[in-house]
């Protein structure tokens, strides 16, 4: 089984994303954290490899393909921001979790203990580089939500749920598979 889990920052993917695969004996990866990994690996902060990615096109391109090699072993959770698109007819049910831009920065400036103001201004900047980018490289407007919540199975907003309600809405309509 091949579940991809997409949205932008802060919406639960990975959250969700991990509790989705062990609940279902599923391995499971994320581009979000590779490009964290990978910031690190260049003593970058995420705002100067966000501008890093914008001029190295190799980067989105290899997180991506890792994906695609990931899917063909099967038996894996894919949080993604574009994995839904990437695998939309190999992935055996797509997610996208979204969530208004201020509560997504309040759950990662908490998550992350710092300041609201310093994570929206990140958040933001990655939100535009990365709309930018996926556009340029693949044709995907992440802005088109008619075009995503076409291609994804469910579409779940996530503001007033809990992760325990989100998880438990995946498991059961997986379930129906």
């Amino acid at each position: 089984m091949i579940i991809t889990i997409s949205g932008l920052h802060g919406t639960g993917k990975s959250t969700v994303g991990k509790r989705i695969a062990k609940s279902l004996g599923l391995r499971y990866y994320s581009t979000g954290q590779a490009f964290r990994d990978l910031a690190m690996d260049h003593e970058m902060t995420l705002e100067e490899f966000t501008a890093h990615a914008e001029n190295n096109p190799k980067i989105d391109k290899e997180l991506d393909e890792k994906i695609v090699e990931l899917a063909k072993e099967g038996n894996i959770v894919i949080d993604s921001q574009l994995s839904g698109y990437i695998l939309e007819t190999k992935a055996d049910f797509k997610i996208l979790l979204a969530c208004p831009i201020e509560t997504r920065v309040k759950r990662m400036a908490d998550r992350d203990k710092t300041s609201y103001e310093e994570k929206f201004k990140e958040t933001t900047l990655r939100e535009t580089s990365e709309k930018e980018r996926f556009k340029e490289l693949y044709g995907i407007d992440l802005g088109d939500t008619i075009k995503a919540r076409e291609i994804h199975d469910l579409v779940l907003e996530t503001e007033n749920m809990t992760i325990e309600e989100i998880v438990k809405n995946i498991l059961d309509n997986i379930k129906k598979l």
